[in-house]
């Protein structure tokens, strides 16, 4: 029986782990260990520590760089106490490929699979050979990820994505609601307080010009929730659900999305969308002096061109949001058009499946 450690630091990471767990335990008798969410806890016994530990940003980070420092300190010493075969980290680059770096010089015979690629193709590709060093495979979630990782000399497979296996099980038979815009903005705090103000203006601003839209918004917790409904003022009818994301992705007429993997799911389910995004100030000119593509929203990476637009930090206000949504909702055959080039983004995305195969790479380690 081999203990398998696991290591998630969000949302999206705890539902990977969730699944790679369940597939592991079909497959054998495994052991599992490490830090992940509600979900990893819950089929693997792993800590949930995803609230607090699914920050953003260089400034965000700073001002818990004790609390981190102090968790990473804890994963080395239960990898010594415990002597897993495997490490599994789970995308959440900033602490995993740390701490893949403390063990492969501390605990060289762990094996180390890194599940989600970094994304050092748009920030720091010299990072490659470091990460070629420390990591025994990576799953990665684009095909031409693996070709950018062969370059630098890192191990790297492709499987699909993880995400259509996801939201098949989400998929409802749901008529898309005329004059009902999502708003997103997104699954961690931080996100939250920057962005969800925004879309409070901008549904204001909609709502003098065009009374008859609706607006929702999806929670990633009641604690989320209550956060939102603080922030909003008399007046301000915007309704906000718990756990409904993939739900109001398929009832929508268009959104306003927070960058993230979000998006994604929006382009699963053809749902028009824009991006937004905005950090800290400073995260803001790190990411200027160090990121090399020229958009920031996965759809348009993938696609090689803007297929939505991104209103990013500065250039994001609620009224451009406002004359997007407008635009939007006067033009059925553009936004169609929009829902159909998503649809094909999308459809690059794989077949499904993909929790098993990644399970399968983790018990070839075992075999090493």
């Amino acid at each position: 029986m081999a203990l398998i450690y696991l290591v998630a630091g969000e949302v999206s990471g705890d539902l990977h782990g969730a699944e790679l767990v369940s597939a592991l335990k079909s497959g054998g008798k495994h052991e599992f260990a490490g830090w992940g969410g509600p979900r990893m806890a819950e089929v693997g016994g792993t800590r949930d520590w995803v609230e607090k530990a699914g920050v953003m940003g260089v400034w965000d980070v700073l001002k818990q760089y004790s609390w981190f420092k102090a968790r990473f300190r804890e994963a080395m010493e239960e990898i010594e106490r415990l002597k897993p075969a495997v490490l599994v980290l789970i995308d959440y680059p900033g602490f995993n490929l740390r701490l893949a770096k403390a063990v492969r010089a501390r605990f060289p015979e762990v094996r180390i699979l890194q599940y989600v690629c970094p994304q050092v193709w748009a920030w720091k590709q010299s990072r490659i050979p470091k990460m070629a060093k420390w990591l025994d495979q990576v799953v990665c979630l684009f095909p031409f990820e693996v070709e950018v990782l062969a370059k630098g000399g890192c191990p790297g497979i492709y499987l699909g994505h993880p995400i259509v296996e996801e939201l098949r099980e989400k998929e409802e038979d749901l008529v898309r609601e005329e004059n009902l815009i999502g708003l997103f903005p997104g699954s961690r705090g931080r996100e939250v307080d920057r962005l969800f103000p925004v879309l409070v203006e901008a549904s204001r601003l909609l709502r003098r010009s065009h009374p008859e839209l609706r607006f929702e918004v999806p929670a990633i917790s009641e604690k989320l929730a209550e956060t939102m409904r603080g922030m909003l003022g008399e007046g301000d009818d915007i309704t906000i659900k718990v756990g409904s994301s993939q739900n109001l992705m398929q009832r929508a007429t268009c959104a306003v999305m927070a960058s993230g993997t979000a998006t994604l799911e929006a382009a699963w389910f053809g749902l028009p969308y824009c991006v937004i995004y905005r950090v800290a100030p400073l995260t803001w000119q790190v990411a200027k002096m160090v990121v090399k593509v020229e958009h920031i929203g996965i759809v348009n990476i993938l696609a090689g061109r803007q297929v939505v637009p991104e209103y990013l930090q500065h250039d994001l206000s609620a009224e451009k949001l406002a004359q997007w949504v407008v635009g939007q909702m006067e033009d059925p055959a553009g936004r169609e058009n929009l829902s159909q080039d998503l649809l094909a983004v999308a459809a690059e995305l794989g077949d499904g499946g993909v929790h098993q195969r990644v399970a399968g790479e983790v018990e070839k380690l075992l075999e090493i």
